[in-house]
Formats: C-alpha cells, sequence, structure tokens
C-alpha cells in the first residue's frame, strides 16, 4: 500500500451517469477530506451537469486522459458494469487508489487481472458497497462481533422494489454482455454484500433460482432467490427483485445465532437474547454515500484497510456466478472465491 497522506485526497470520477450524481454528493459533503479534481465522460454535456458551478474540476472526454494529466490521488468509478475491470487495472497501474461502484467486475479472470494489479501497484481497491454505512447494519455487525448472540447460524437479506424500467430506459442493463446477468449482478449485488458482511467467512457454495416475473424485455432474471453456505457454517438466503415490492414485514436483514436473534428494516435494529425482553433502536438517517467517500478518504489518508475491498467484491461476484451456474445446471454449485484465485 502507498504510504498515507495527510492532505486532501483528490479524485477524479470516471463515468458521470446517474448513480454519479449520489457520489458527487458524497463529495460535497466531504470538504475536509476530499476534493473533487476531475470527472471524465465521453458526454459532454453529463460531465458538465456533475460538475456544476465548481469551475476547479476538469473534464475530460476518456479517463486515461484524466489520469495521464496527474494530479490525482485516486479515481471512483460509475461506469456500465463490463467496463469497471479496464477502468481498475488502468488507474491501479498510474498509482491511484480505487473506489468502485458494483459489480467489481464480471469473471473470475477479470478478478485475477484486478487482484494481480492491486499486488503489483501497492494501491487500495475499495468496494462502493453503500449499505454497509447504515448505522443499523454497523450497529448489528458491533453486536455479532461482541459474541452476545453466540455463533451465528443463519443470515437473511432482502432487495427488492417495483422497477419502472422500459425498454428505452434500461439501456445497457438490459443486456447480459454489459450488464454481467440481470437483477442478480446489480441490486441482488447490494444484499450479497451484505451477507457478506454479517455471515464472516468465506462463501463455499450456492443453491439458487433465478426468475423473470414481469420484465420480460430484459436478457437476465429480474427475480433471485440465493442460498449461500460459508466456511464457518453459516447459511445465508437473499431475496432479491426487480418484479415486486417484498411483502409488508419483511425485514432488510436478520440474523439467527445460538442465543439469540436480531433483524432490522434498515432503519430500526431489534435484537433478542434468549430469555430477555427484546432491544428495539431506532437511528437517524444517514447520507449512505457521504458516510462511504469518507471512509474510502480516511482509508487512503491513514493507511487502514477498507471495510470491503476487492477481495470482498470478487467473493460477492463469485457467489453470483455461482448462483448463475446453480440455476442453470439445477445444482449446488462451488464458489471461485478471492481465496481460491489467490490459491490457484
Amino acid at each position: 500500500m502507498n504510504s498515507p497522506m495527510k492532505e486532501k485526497v483528490r479524485i477524479g470520477l470516471i463515468g458521470a451517469g446517474g448513480i454519479a450524481g449520489a457520489h458527487v454528493a458524497a463529495y460535497r459533503r466531504n470538504p475536509g477530506t476530499v476534493t473533487f479534481a476531475a470527472i471524465a465522460d465521453p458526454i459532454t454535456e453529463n460531465a458538465e451537469r456533475r460538475r456544476g458551478d465548481d469551475a476547479d474540476v476538469r473534464i475530460h472526454a476518456d479517463y486515461r486522459e484524466m489520469i495521464a494529466a496527474g494530479g490525482l490521488d485516486a479515481v471512483d468509478i460509475c461506469l456500465p458494469h463490463h467496463l469497471h475491470a479496464e477502468a481498475v487495472i488502468a488507474a491501479a497501474d498510474a498509482g491511484l487508489h480505487v473506489l468502485c461502484e458494483k459489480p467489481l467486475c464480471l469473471t473470475m479472470a477479470e478478478a485475477d487481472a484486478i487482484t494481480a494489479a492491486v499486488e503489483r501497484n501497492g494501491v487500495t481497491v475499495m468496494c462502493a458497497h453503500n449499505q454497509l454505512f447504515l448505522p443499523a447494519v454497523a450497529a448489528a455487525r458491533d453486536l455479532v462481533a461482541s459474541g452476545v448472540l453466540g455463533r451465528v447460524y443463519e443470515v437473511r437479506t432482502t432487495d427488492s422494489f417495483h422497477n419502472d424500467f422500459t425498454v428505452e430506459s434500461m439501456g445497457w442493463r438490459a443486456k447480459a454482455i454489459t450488464s454481467g446477468g440481470g437483477e442478480l449482478i446489480d441490486t441482488g449485488y447490494h444484499p450479497l454484500y451484505l451477507l457478506q458482511h454479517l455471515a464472516g467467512g468465506t462463501p463455499v457454495e450456492v443453491g439458487a433460482m433465478l426468475s423473470q416475473h414481469r420484465l420480460g424485455f430484459m436478457e437476465g432474471e429480474d427475480s433471485a432467490q440465493v442460498l449461500v453456505r460459508y466456511d464457518n457454517g453459516v447459511v445465508g438466503h437473499v431475496t432479491t427483485s426487480w418484479a415486486y415490492e417484498p411483502a409488508v414485514g419483511t425485514e432488510k436483514f436478520s440474523l439467527v445465532g445460538e442465543k439469540g436473534s436480531l433483524s432490522s428494516d434498515g432503519t430500526t435494529l431489534i435484537s433478542r437474547v434468549r430469555g430477555q425482553e427484546p432491544v428495539t433502536t431506532t437511528f437517524e438517517p444517514v447520507h449512505e454515500f457521504a458516510a462511504e467517500v469518507e471512509h474510502f478518504a480516511e482509508c487512503i489518508r491513514t493507511g487502514a484497510r477498507p471495510i470491503q475491498t476487492h477481495v470482498e467484491g470478487i467473493d460477492v461476484l463469485g457467489v453470483i456466478l455461482a448462483a448463475y451456474e446453480s440455476s442453470t445446471r439445477g445444482t449446488i454449485a462451488a464458489v471461485q472465491n478471492a481465496a481460491r484465485t489467490r490459491a490457484a
């Protein structure tokens, strides 16, 4: 890893599409640690919209040009899925740290190339897993780490909504070659990294059923049910969809251990230790992306490891690829995770 920094982290944004708006808002909320230095996007109007009134933010049509121009410590990648790996590697080879939107990449070959780039350049790659910065998630993780719930048996996560995509609005997401699949590798990526965060351990096998309930114009699934077994014995269950809202009362995440359980709708956390009254805690809402960018900047400045790096991103990708294999073959599929990639 590069030497820790003392000054503000100068970030260049790669891709000025929809999700980039949340990232730019996060930069603005972290003026003490982040300098929004540059944008790269082939559509000038998109870049100008993200820059706003800040004339100091330079605009480039190509991210390679932006990187070559210098003056950056890190890049923030908000490109369509199939373009992530190439941008991550280009930035790493230029000695820049990377914040990358989900998914990190689309194949294990790309994952191997990213791992190699990180190792040869000593940079930090952080996956932009914004839901980990919900206060309820952090509190749940702390509760598990305290041991009060004992050994974890089961974790469940849900991320479903009625998506109003049309053929025209879906764009590159409608094609598997650019999206990497369907809903599971897109919105479904969120409950999978949340599952990973709460379950701990390394994913080893997956069983999945994928469906196309409503969005028939897309190539991939619009809904998925995924079971994951981890090497520490935890079993995880993910429900995710663009086809429907979850039923009333469905938790965003829940966890059962040998001594008790917890569940959350994302704002309120309810925990129960066997033999005791349940404890309910309600948290004030936060700007998840601002907390994410703050964490990224502080890790770069101090040399600390981010909450989830490319290693966890590769593990989540491994689960997704195994889920596609499981659904296609009708069998349980082994996960190619980051540890196996390194061992190979």
